[in-house]
């Protein structure tokens, strides 16, 4: 077993469960029935309130707020959670809420780095890889797949719906789902290409991003609606499963945020 440091300054309380090797920071606060993930550290003054389990691996910086009351007037001091994965990196004063609905969680994936004074809110589902810049903002219910990067100052709107792999540029308002692999921008958002620099990174071949691309100006830059685009790419372009994956994301979003475009559905 490796040896936890725990400052003297920090409250833990009974409840909570800390893994091997924790390193908890002066003035720091671990709330009821929270776990500590191996090896994770909190630096002074950050708390991890309440029914809130931490991963391996993490660094939870000065002024981060994990596990806090969800700001949502349906509330009613049912039991909810928070669960954060490893390897995440949570920078200062990220505030990260539990859930809205009794036995219900948020949830964040691994490897994620979400910078300072970024928030997410109730109910959100967060992926894995994923980089949220400082003062992004994550409105409840909002699911975003992994790879996923999100510029500072960005504001997303509840219950959307964000694809693998999109970049969402700063200073965006995101109020509609964003389908994989694009890139957007704006006030309001605009899809102004796929995310070639990403798919890139992430090892995508030259091939499939070119069939992408080719799906972009279907959906886009055509004069066909959705499903006239959706159509023609399953007749006209190979398959793969980023297209796939592409196709089942339009096709899988009906709860109200349709895609922005002159080729929506009428």
């Amino acid at each position: 077993m490796t040896e936890r440091i725990i400052h003297p300054t920090a409250i833990i309380d009974p409840t909570a469960e800390l893994g091997d090797g924790v390193n908890i920071g002066a003035y720091c606060i671990v709330g009821k029935n929270s776990r500590i993930g191996d090896f994770t550290v909190m630096y002074p003054h950050s708390i991890v309130e309440e029914n809130t389990t931490i991963g391996k691996h993490c660094e939870i910086f000065s002024g981060a707020i994990l596990g806090g009351r969800p700001q949502d007037v349906k509330y009613d001091n049912e039991p909810t959670y928070l669960e954060i994965g490893d390897y995440n990196t949570l920078r200062e004063y990220v505030t990260i809420h539990r859930a809205t609905g009794e036995g219900c969680v948020t949830r964040v994936g691994s490897h994620n780095l979400i910078m300072a004074y970024v928030h997410i809110g109730h109910n959100c589902c967060i992926g894995s890889n994923i980089t949220l810049a400082s003062y992004a903002g994550i409105s409840g219910h909002v699911e975003i797949e992994d790879y996923v990067n999100v510029g500072g100052l960005t504001g997303i709107h509840q219950g959307c719906r964000i694809g693998t792999l999109a970049m969402l540029g700063g200073f965006s308002r995101i109020s509609t789902n964003i389908p994989p692999y694009m890139l957007v921008s704006g006030i309001p958002e605009k899809e102004y290409d796929i995310n070639k620099i990403g798919l890139r990174r992430a090892g995508i071949s030259p091939k499939v991003r070119g069939e992408l691309k080719q799906a972009y100006r279907l959906i886009y830059r055509s004069n066909l609606n959705m499903t006239q685009a959706l159509e023609t790419i399953e007749v006209e372009i190979e398959k793969s499963p980023e297209l796939d994956h592409l196709i089942q994301f339009i096709r899988s979003s009906r709860n109200g945020k349709d895609f922005r475009g002159h080729n929506s559905e009428a």
